[in-house]
């Protein structure tokens, strides 16, 4: 079950018809880029909050 945390961000990265739109923009960026970009630090996060529980 702990591992459906971990497929998130994975299957959110590889299905571009879910991030492939121009609008909202973010300081001029299309949502395309800043998506990608605001996905790392949430993987990031993604596999820490796993790391964490797997130890207890």
């Amino acid at each position: 079950m702990k591992f459906l945390l971990l497929l998130i961000p994975c299957l959110l990265a590889v299905l571009p018809i879910v991030y492939n739109l121009i609008e909202p923009r973010l300081f001029g960026f299309p949502f395309f880029y800043w998506f990608q970009i605001l996905l790392i630090p949430a993987s990031c996060l993604t596999i820490y909050i796993f790391h964490k529980q797997a130890g207890r």
